[in-house]
């Protein structure tokens, strides 16, 4: 009994020292052995025949059997004994069955893919539980190194939340490769995927589209992994609307149309078609509007940069049609466009139903020829031409561009006056003109153009 307790004590009380030593360090090493090098069945049945073998020498240098003792000499070497053997074996069995404790726990979590519950499980074990039960023990020893590679593509996904789309293909190569390495661990690697998956989507909805981007683009493995792609339709038509709507909301219409069209060609059956439909509609409108205005911008000296030589629609205008007044955008000869009715006039095109486009005066017919004589120290008399003051006005629509009406106006006045000037610091301006405008006030050629707007703008 004194030798179970892997102690060699039986050895010692007979004073066999140097053989106590000797069982001792065999003992002690192939205790090292057990607990380091060889955690194995194999190994632990030599440890137990080794065990075995010093309580049956014990048990031959006792006596054996049936040779008896006095009872009280017996009592007296057994208790000391017991005292070293017993705790020993007490020992041993609650680590044994702690061992069993911690694999039935870490199996477990496994079965129900909780790597945090695993691991805790793990931490519990010490090196007297490699010691006693290495073989236990190492049993599940593969389910440490799995959680750690879990948890670190766990982290690539959080990154990928984060704004890191390029960490994406880690975290999925990373499941992956436990997949191939680490049969048994599905589930683990399931909760990571449920884990990433259901925090889709994002509060960053075009962020959102883009993940969704590369789950469809992942080409497929055969595993489990495959399913994060059953994801992108559930997903993808609310980001992509959402998407757009921020675009449109941050007064990017290009991307923002581009985004609802996509939508439409993708999902074209989707319950969110109708949205995405308005949408793009409006930022369609919004870019139609913003290239007006560019036409719409003053070239040099004042003179318009190109709406009135090829005018662009704006679909979110008004239509022309009905009762007016109609708003219009006056655009050109804007001294003659005085005095209108203020009702008729609008400086935002997004608020206007017409635009009028009105030229400079130009030679209408001619009136009247008169002689002059020349002043002091030019040549002889000369003859001057005089012309109606021709005007040319053009009225489009501005929601589809179309000409509504083309105007062309010649305003008549004085002919042949007494007197006429000219003048300039040029020689060829010096001499007296061959043709001139008849004489007419801003006002009355303001009241002409306001009465052949009226029928258009006012019917």
């Amino acid at each position: 009994m004194a030798n179970a307790s892997l102690l060699c004590v039986g050895y010692v009380r007979l004073g066999w020292r140097k053989r106590a030593l000797a069982v001792g360090l065999v003992t002690l090493t192939l205790v090292i052995l057990l607990g380091t090098a060889f955690r194995t069945v194999w190994f632990e049945i030599v440890f137990v025949v080794w065990w075995f073998a010093q309580v049956a020498h014990g048990w031959f240098l006792a006596g054996g059997w049936p040779r008896r003792r006095p009872r009280a000499r017996v009592r007296a070497g057994l208790r000391p004994a017991l005292a070293l053997a017993l705790p020993l074996l007490l020992f041993v069995s609650l680590l044994r069955l702690d061992v069993a404790r911690i694999n039935g726990d870490v199996a477990a979590a496994v079965r129900d893919g909780d790597c945090a519950r695993a691991t805790k499980a793990l931490d519990r074990r010490t090196w007297a539980h490699y010691l006693v039960d290495g073989p236990g023990a190492v049993r599940s020893d593969s389910t440490g190194p799995v959680c750690s590679r879990i948890e670190i593509a766990d982290g690539q996904f959080d990154a990928v939340l984060r704004g890191d789309e390029a960490a994406l293909t880690l975290g999925f190569d990373g499941l992956a490769d436990v997949l191939a390495d680490a049969p048994g661990h599905e589930h683990m690697v399931d909760a990571v995927l449920d884990r990433f998956l259901d925090r889709l989507p994002l509060r960053d909805s075009c962020y959102t589209v883009t993940i969704l981007d590369r789950l469809r683009a992942r080409k497929p493995t055969g595993d489990l992994l495959d399913r994060a792609g059953g994801t992108v339709p559930r997903l993808a038509p609310a980001a992509i609307v959402d998407c757009g709507d921020s675009l449109l909301a941050s007064q990017k219409w290009e991307p923002a149309r581009t985004t609802y069209q996509r939508l439409l060609d993708e999902y074209p059956g989707d319950k969110l078609a109708g949205r995405a439909t308005d949408g793009a509609r409006k930022a369609g409108q919004q870019i139609e509007l913003a290239h007006v205005r560019e036409l719409l911008k003053t070239g040099a000296q004042g003179t318009p940069s190109g709406y009135c030589a090829g005018p662009a629609p704006y679909s979110g205008a008004a239509p022309y049609g009905g009762d007016g007044p109609y708003r219009t955008l006056f655009i050109g000869g804007s001294k003659y466009l005085n005095g209108l009715p203020a009702e008729w006039s609008t400086h935002d095109i997004a608020d206007a139903v017409l635009a009028v486009c009105a030229g400079g005066k130009g030679y209408g017919d001619a009136t009247r020829s008169c002689s002059y004589e020349s002043r002091p120290g030019s040549d002889g008399p000369f003859t001057v031409t005089f012309h109606k003051i021709a005007i040319s006005v053009k009225v489009y629509e501005v929601r589809t561009a179309r000409l509504v009406s083309d105007i062309r106006l010649q305003v008549d006045g004085v002919s042949c006056p007494s007197n006429i000037f000219w003048g300039s610091f040029s020689y060829e301006e010096s001499r007296a003109p061959g043709d001139m405008f008849v004489r007419v006030s801003d006002d009355e050629i303001a009241a002409t153009v306001r009465d052949a707007l009226k029928p258009v703008i006012d019917p």
